[in-house]
């Protein structure tokens, strides 16, 4: 595989760990059950996880048109 395609894999998975961690955070935090108070603004969090989502549907749609699995 060419190495700008294990890159970009590598960059999803990176990516997607983390918007999913940010996801469960800001789940709880609307459950009432995130055992912490954030720093950072609820909003800015919420607008970081939409474009962390954006970016994903980015990639994804860039493996299909490469032809990257």
């Amino acid at each position: 595989m060419e190495n700008y395609k294990l890159r970009m894999i590598n960059e999803y998975r990176e990516l997607k760990e983390k918007y999913d961690k940010l996801h469960k955070m800001l789940v709880k935090y609307d459950a009432g059950k995130l055992d912490f108070i954030p720093t950072c603004p609820i909003d800015m969090l919420r607008k970081q996880a939409s474009i962390m989502g954006q970016y994903l549907y980015i990639l994804e749609t860039r493996a299909v048109i490469e032809g990257v699995s």
